[in-house]
């Protein structure tokens, strides 16, 4: 007669941590959560997801490392979640981004392809990362400011206000971005 292994091993699963996938029973990942927590403390993911093609890349990478998500969307663009918390802002220019400035806190991850929203991040103290990749940091913000205001100037001076939106999005663009969202927050925990 074979001897049944015992439960603990049996109950064994796949989770996957901050290291990669790791075979481990739930009384060990809920361990691991645990110290997850501690090392996270109040960290936060928000989204300003209106239009953001990169909500799933930053769930699953935050879900991987425990760390809360919370996309802000205006009426227009009302987004559903299983990870993440969604707050719906009214349609009012710019009230998404007020709302994500008003909640984020030293520390936090912004996600923004907004300069401007960047750029209050970055007064709180916050992270901010573009749905490219691309760090915005203090050394970096000032110039990004003057780059989009001397554009948008230089369409009000040819009139041609509309243009061309942003090129499709890529595998490759999405690795990238995965890339260094996941840096972003090895290099906050």
């Amino acid at each position: 007669m074979m001897e049944k292994e015992p439960k603990e091993i049996a109950d064994r699963q796949i989770y996957e941590t901050s290291i990669g996938p790791v075979c481990m029973s739930k009384t060990e990942y809920a361990m691991y959560q645990e110290e997850m927590a501690k090392k996270i403390g109040n960290q936060h993911i928000y989204v300003d997801a209106d239009a953001c093609t990169v909500v799933g890349i930053v769930e699953r990478i935050a879900e991987k490392y425990g760390i809360p998500v919370t996309l802000l969307c205006d009426t227009n663009h009302v987004l559903q979640s299983d990870y993440s918390e969604v707050i719906v802002v009214g349609a009012g220019a710019d009230a998404v981004d007020y709302k994500l400035i008003s909640i984020c806190h030293k520390g936090d991850i912004v996600v923004s392809q907004d300069y401007g929203v960047a750029a209050m991040a970055l007064g709180k103290g916050a992270y901010a990362v573009h749905q490219s990749g691309k760090w915005y940091t203090n050394d970096n913000i000032d110039r990004m400011l003057m780059e989009r205001h001397l554009n948008k100037k230089a369409r009000r001076a040819s009139g041609k206000n509309h243009i061309k939106g942003p090129k499709k999005r890529t595998p490759e663009d999405d690795e990238h971005f995965s890339e260094s969202f996941e840096k972003t927050i090895k290099m906050v925990i």
